[in-house]
């Protein structure tokens, strides 16, 4: 019979967070006797009197908040022993809902001195102790050699289902040549290059024809009313931020238990989890997964985000309020590190583009590259649109170009990214009132621009007198672009809680700031 179940304060406990509409419990904290428990899932419904870890979380039968955790079926065994694991495997096979299997064991089971030693973990045995864990654990096979009768029983495991996939693939080769070839290409993770191309291109004419100031998170909604139509293999979702990310279109369908046909993944407040479950879908394939969630909370994804970069896997994560432009919300929830912390990170593509026109074209890139997963770093306030010409080449995928620039030669290079480009822009309007020669170049995507050509990359970086980077973040990584020497209009704190507009003037990110900056290194203030 199920019970109400919750957590007693046995413990110190973190973290409890229940989510009733997908039955998940996530639980993190310590025991009182100081032995972690960060990060234990515990999914559907544990039966009392079971407990987690080392036994100082309980789960009895309680409210949380006028809420009820129901679980069923917990198991704690000794891991050592192959009869209780298979015991609790049949008995966990037969129900019909989740079940935790607790297995308790000892590192270095078997060895005569180092058993259940930390000193066994980060280093070898030695002869001794594996001569002595072999005569424990009565295991006489040379190393490396596998006994027959095992190997006869993991190639059976092997051989079991080979008449269902024979089954399978004559079943795929009855399909008729058109849908065959459309789930092979899913499969195979090739995007169509001119379906992807005429969905982006679709998008910057309409914003070519009427420019639209708005958002970059707005206009990665606005682009994927585009893509979404276009491409069936994407995935969207967020992490309970779906109307802040703006990651779901309006014809999208939410997946749900009961109805599988979405393409929407309400994730819930478990960014990690949601980072790894896109990690799943890519390495599967057929599927290409995109979510959001902002971009302070990319520190939760990180570990899934660096092993798809690893993988070389494409998934995309839609990282909005990407600056002290998302306001009020404060300093926690502003992030300031965040994008130099994620551009160190090898074959992870960091992009954050600075108008509608931009946000596209990332999008594009993104799509496109099958060996690496992407950052869409987006604003949560409005942006002016400053390309308002259609091109049909997607300029970003150079990762930098001169968005403006004067008729002759510059005296200062101004280097910007996101929602700075507009205020370096401006800065170069006030410079050439003072009658200074600015030129403004847009770094969508650092790791793409320094993919480049070297001659390009010089002609980018220019030969004026000054450099100036601006970007609402930390100066790491900037000197790459701008030279040790080059001046560096940023952040070096935290932020703070107050309208955006005000935060850019408080912590000196502005037009005036970038020109009186120029000036003052000219010698014309």
């Amino acid at each position: 019979m199920l019970t109400r179940l919750t957590v007693r304060d046995f413990a110190l406990v973190r973290a409890v967070d229940v989510n009733f509409d997908r039955g998940l419990t996530v639980l993190t904290g310590e025991s009182g006797a100081g032995k972690s428990l960060t990060g234990m899932a515990v999914i559907g419904l544990l039966e009392p009197p079971g407990r987690i870890a080392a036994g100082e979380i309980r789960l009895e039968g309680e409210r949380i908040d006028g809420d009820v955790v129901t679980i069923c079926g917990s198991s704690r065994i000794d891991g050592h022993d192959p009869a209780a694991i298979a015991s609790a495997l049949e008995k966990a096979q037969n129900s019909d809902k989740p079940v935790l299997i607790a297995c308790r064991t000892k590192i270095a089971f078997g060895a005569p001195t180092k058993q259940g030693s930390e000193k066994s973990h980060g280093s070898p045995l030695g002869a001794e102790e594996i001569a002595g864990a072999r005569k424990t654990l009565g295991w006489t096979s040379a190393p490396f050699e596998v006994p027959a009768d095992i190997l006869k029983a993991w190639r059976a495991v092997g051989a079991r289902s080979q008449a269902v996939h024979a089954d399978w693939k004559k079943r795929l080769a009855g399909f008729d040549g058109g849908k065959r070839a459309e789930f092979e290409r899913r499969m195979g993770g090739t995007i169509p290059q001119q379906v992807l191309d005429a969905a982006v291109c679709a998008v910057k004419e309409k914003l070519a024809a009427q420019p639209k100031d708005m958002a970059t998170r707005t206009a990665c909604e606005f682009a994927l009313e585009s893509l979404i139509p276009a491409l069936p293999e994407m995935i969207g979702g967020s992490a309970d931020l779906t109307g802040s990310n703006n990651t779901r279109t309006k014809s999208m369908k939410a997946i749900t238990a009961a109805d599988f046909s979405g393409r929407f993944i309400h994730y819930g407040v478990r960014e990690h989890g949601m980072a790894a479950a896109m990690n799943g879908m890519a390495l599967h394939g057929g599927i290409v997964p995109y979510s959001g969630t902002f971009l302070v909370f990319s520190d939760y994804c990180r570990p899934a985000i660096r092993l798809a970069a690893l993988m070389g896997k494409r998934v995309i994560h839609v990282m909005t309020h990407d600056s002290i432009g998302l306001g009020e919300d404060g300093p926690t929830h502003q992030p300031v590190e965040h994008l130099a912390a994620l551009r160190a990170i090898p074959n992870l593509l960091v992009f954050r583009p600075c108008d509608a026109v931009e946000t596209a074209e990332c999008w594009q890139l993104a799509l496109a590259t099958e060996n690496r997963p992407s950052i869409l770093a987006l604003t949560r306030q409005n942006l002016p649109q400053l390309r308002n010409r259609f091109d049909a080449e997607n300029i970003c995928a150079h990762g930098a170009y001169e968005i403006a620039g004067p008729d002759g030669k510059a005296d200062v290079s101004i280097f910007a990214t996101g929602s700075e480009v507009a205020i370096a822009v401006d800065g170069a309007k006030v410079l050439a009132e003072r009658g200074i020669a600015a030129r403004v170049v847009s770094i969508p995507c650092f790791e793409l621009f320094q993919e480049q050509s070297e001659d390009y990359r010089r002609a980018i970086a220019g030969s004026a007198r000054i450099n100036i980077g601006v970007e609402a973040a930390v100066r790491q990584g900037w000197d790459a672009i701008i030279g040790s020497d080059g001046i560096f209009i940023g952040m070096n704190s935290f932020g703070a809680s107050a309208p955006y507009k005000e935060l850019y003037k408080k912590f000196g990110i502005t037009a005036e700031a970038v020109a009186g900056a120029a000036l003052s290194k000219l010698g014309k203030m």
